[in-house]
């Protein structure tokens, strides 16, 4: 009896241990007969796995992008008033867009053109053309305290920089000469803001400005047929010696006073301004601005060419001198031609002639 327990014993041992082993270590499975082989098998798995990501190549230059170029048309502005053209225009500190921000004009605002700045070398999406304009009155300037008088509050340096910020880094915008008087609106350090003079400048694109034809710097005017003013003429009489009674005196030769003297062709340079009175012969006057005196005044017979673009400007003007009818003590210049010397002279301001006053 205990041999036979024995027996299932270890019968029962032996079996626990055959099925250890068994469960360690499983037979590969075969694959089945109508399936390829185990290399051809493991091909589909292979190609299942993820693509691996591709190399970057650190020494490999980056395909430049390529920048269309601006579609700019010739603008060729002269001094005088234009139109913006475009709902939104940015009023820089520069020529170009490394110029800041300074202010911003719409459609159908009115500028004034002091001249046009063509840049030699600029970017593909960059305007060539940039047109000078007098500094809106709505913007301020900035210029460094340091140079104002504390007591008389006016500018102590020889000249002195304005600038569109408080600082050396923002561009400069205008210039105020010794002795110019300053009202603060606000500082910042050492800087201080105050409302822009008539002198101060910004730049624009050209293309968005609209411009009425307006005479050019250069005009030359038809020459008009001279008018005989008899009484315009100075007349030089010489005394005659009362003939000898030996001597035969020949009669003098016929003289026809039909024929108009010549004109005389005079040049002269000054500043143009608005004539201030009613009683004198024009609106328009050449003078010399150290003197303050009078040179000409100036008058013009041809439709396109408008006398008020040049006030304020310094001019070289040539054309026929002579008197007024009215007035044989005052000089009057009909011009042919005027050349520009200086577009700033003198400080402009807004004013009103009594003449065009009264046609109002």
């Amino acid at each position: 009896m205990k041999k036979h327990c024995w027996l299932t014993l270890g019968l029962m041992i032996a079996t626990v241990a055959v099925a250890q082993n068994n469960t360690n270590s499983l037979p590969a499975i075969p694959p089945p007969v109508n399936s390829p082989t185990a290399e051809g098998a493991a091909a589909p798995a292979a190609a299942a796995a993820p693509a691996a990501a591709p190399v970057k190549h650190r020494n490999r230059a980056a395909t430049p992008v390529k920048v269309a170029a601006l579609k700019e048309p010739m603008v060729a502005l002269v001094p005088g008033p234009a139109e913006v053209a475009v709902s939104n225009l940015i009023v820089r500190g520069q020529a170009g867009l490394r110029g800041e921000v300074v202010a911003h004009l719409f459609k159908g605002d009115a500028v004034t053109v002091l001249g046009q700045i063509n840049l030699d070398k600029h970017k593909a999406d960059e305007p060539a053309q940039w047109a000078k304009i007098a500094l809106p009155s709505t913007v301020h300037v900035w210029l460094n305290g340091k140079f104002i008088d504390e007591s008389s509050k006016v500018v102590s340096a020889k000249k002195l920089n304005l600038r569109a910020g408080p600082g050396e880094n923002f561009s400069v915008v205008g210039i105020l000469e010794k002795g110019a008087p300053v009202s603060g609106l606000e500082t910042k350090g050492n800087w201080v803001k105050i409302e822009a003079p008539t002198n101060a400048y910004a730049f624009i694109a050209a293309m968005y400005l609209k411009q009425e034809a307006a005479a050019p710097v250069v005009v030359t005017a038809p020459t008009p047929t001279p008018t005989p003013v008899p009484e315009a003429q100075p007349i030089v009489t010489e005394p005659v010696n009362p003939p000898i009674a030996a001597i035969p005196v020949p009669e003098p030769a016929a003289v026809d006073t039909n024929v108009p003297p010549p004109p005389r062709i005079a040049t002269h340079e000054g500043v143009v301004r608005h004539v201030g009175s009613l009683i004198t012969p024009t609106e328009y006057e050449l003078y010399d601005p150290t003197t303050d005196k009078n040179v000409d005044f100036l008058h013009t017979t041809t439709t396109n060419l408008d006398l008020s673009h040049y006030v304020g400007m310094r001019i070289i003007v040539t054309g026929e001198e002579g008197l007024a009818a009215r007035w044989s003590d005052i000089p009057v210049l009909t011009v042919q031609r005027i050349l520009v010397i200086d577009t700033n002279a003198v400080p402009q301001q807004i004013y009103r002639s009594p003449r065009a006053a009264q046609r109002h």
